[in-house]
C-alpha cells in the first residue's frame, strides 16, 4: 500500500476545478477518463466567482471559513432559506442579517 502524505488541504470552487482541467487539457491535449468525466459534469452558469468570493470575504462574517465560502459560491443560493440550508450539520449559525449580506454579495 502506498504511503501518501497530504501536504496541504484547500477547498476550491467548481469554477477553479474547471479552470484547472482546462489548463491541463491545453497542456496535455487530452484529459484522463476520470478528469474528462469531471470536466463534462461541471455544468456551470456564468459567474465571476473571484468577485463573489472577494465580496463575501469583505463582509468579515465571524466563524465563516474558506470551505463555507466555497460552498456558498458552488451553490449560489437564491434566498435566506437556501443560505441557511448550507449550514445544516455545520457547527456555525448565521444571523438573518449576515445571511442577507451574503445574498446581497452574491447578487452584485
Amino acid at each position: 500500500m502506498l504511503d501518501i502524505e497530504i501536504i496541504e488541504e484547500k477547498p476550491v470552487t467548481k469554477y477553479e476545478v474547471k479552470e484547472f482541467l482546462d489548463t491541463v487539457k491545453k497542456r496535455d491535449k487530452e484529459l484522463s477518463e476520470r478528469a474528462l468525466k469531471t470536466h463534462d459534469n461541471l455544468l456551470l452558469e456564468k459567474v465571476d466567482y473571484k468577485k463573489v468570493k472577494e465580496e463575501i470575504e469583505k463582509l468579515q462574517i465571524p466563524r465563516l471559513k474558506d470551505r463555507h465560502v466555497v460552498k456558498i459560491i458552488d451553490i449560489m443560493p437564491k434566498d435566506l432559506e437556501s443560505v441557511n440550508a448550507l449550514f445544516v450539520g455545520e457547527n456555525i449559525t448565521l444571523s438573518q442579517e449576515n445571511m442577507q449580506k451574503i445574498l446581497t454579495a452574491i447578487k452584485k
